[in-house]
């Protein structure tokens, strides 16, 4: 899965009927592979093509071409991402399988519009192409159910997929020149957004393995391009955060870097100052009486207070409060509710932004 920048839904509790399933990118070139492989191994596409994925699954692909030359056969597959928000879904992978000499194995190559790992702190070594080690191991085991040695070179291919790159998270993440060929199971949940903390997890990787030690997790693009900003920090040090606080934090606190800003707009992080790590609005609500009581310790007058406490939201409270260290109060709260999941040594800092990206509360 490679989700793009705007916001996901959560839960499949939240949605009114029920959603369905689709497949990786890693899942298809296994299909493609395991096709193009029958073709050269017994002269056949098999089509469809029935693949065996892991923890039992299996699931059978339609082949979207087929071609054949001397030594070589390639296969092609659409992806369906189910009802997922995947900017991979209806893209067509496309492997080529090459025939070695026997006795060579198995070699992956990147082919147009999949990417090439360019920064460590991923899964792969700098210069391999972005095939993970998951979909890697479903493609060499579906290939060997042809019952042919598995002597081959492998190129993956997504038509169109370095422009579809340049709506997820790739470049950041230092894989250039395309899409990533992902997935652990070979299936996409609809709205999991476990691509979305797949993202995380991997920036908080590639900053640590770049050695950066001060990292920013941001809410949203206006929060994230005023803290890069405020600090001077590289692409690398950037973590497109969104609403998952709390797998930030769990994450971090496994893998620590040194200091750590939370940059957001007054809303979200005023959910997390109120002890909120799930920002989304199916799952969290702004706290106008927490939001009231903040007040209180800013020197605010007893009626502004009263009508804070009866006010429908946020972003009412806010205009109330103008003149007042509201935001201040806010990200010191936040702060308190970050440090205490971390548990551990790492230097927080919260950085309250309105609309604009003018900051509006910090605590350090």
């Amino acid at each position: 899965m490679e989700f793009p920048s705007p916001r996901c839904p959560y839960t499949l509790a939240t949605m009114d009927k029920p959603l369905k399933k689709g497949w990786t990118t890693g899942a298809c070139a296994a299909g493609a592979a395991k096709a193009a492989w029958s073709q050269l191994a017994h002269g056949s596409f098999p089509d469809p093509v029935a693949v065996e994925l892991p923890r039992g699954v299996f699931a059978s692909f339609a082949l979207a071409r087929t071609e054949t030359g001397p030594g070589w056969a390639r296969a092609g597959i659409i992806k369906d991402a189910g009802d997922d928000p995947d900017v991979t879904h209806g893209a067509e992978i496309v492997v080529t399988v090459v025939a070695r000499p026997a006795g060579s194995g198995l070699a992956f190559q990147a082919g147009p519009g999949v990417g090439t790992i360019t920064l460590p702190g991923l899964p792969l070594a700098v210069g391999e192409p972005a095939i993970n080690p998951a979909p890697r191991a479903q493609i060499v085991a579906n290939m060997e159910a042809v019952k042919a040695p598995v002597d081959a070179r492998l190129t993956i291919a997504i038509p169109g997929g370095e422009a579809l790159a340049a709506k997820t998270m790739n470049a950041r993440l230092g894989i250039v020149g395309g899409l990533s060929i992902l997935g652990t199971t070979g299936v996409v949940m609809p709205y999991s957004c476990a691509a979305w903390i797949h993202s995380i997890h991997r920036g908080i990787d590639v900053a640590r393995a770049l050695r950066l030690d001060h990292v920013a997790a941001s809410t949203g693009r206006t929060s994230e391009q005023a803290v890069q900003k405020m600090y001077d920090l590289p692409e690398q040090a950037l973590i497109d955060m969104g609403d998952f606080a709390g797998p930030v934090l769990k994450y971090l606190r496994r893998h620590p870097v040194e200091r750590l800003t939370i940059a957001g707009g007054f809303g979200k992080l005023a959910k997390l100052a109120a002890g909120e790590l799930d920002l989304h609005s199916r799952e969290s609500k702004v706290d106008v009486a927490f939001l009231a009581r903040l007040l209180v310790g800013t020197g605010a007058p007893a009626a502004l207070v009263e009508r804070a406490a009866a006010s429908a939201s946020g972003a009412q409270i806010l205009a109330l409060a103008q003149g007042l260290p509201l935001g201040d109060a806010v990200a010191r709260a936040a702060r308190e509710t970050v440090m205490a999941a971390l548990a551990g040594n790492i230097t927080v800092d919260i950085a309250v932004f309105d609309r604009s990206g003018t900051l509006i509360g910090h605590a350090r």
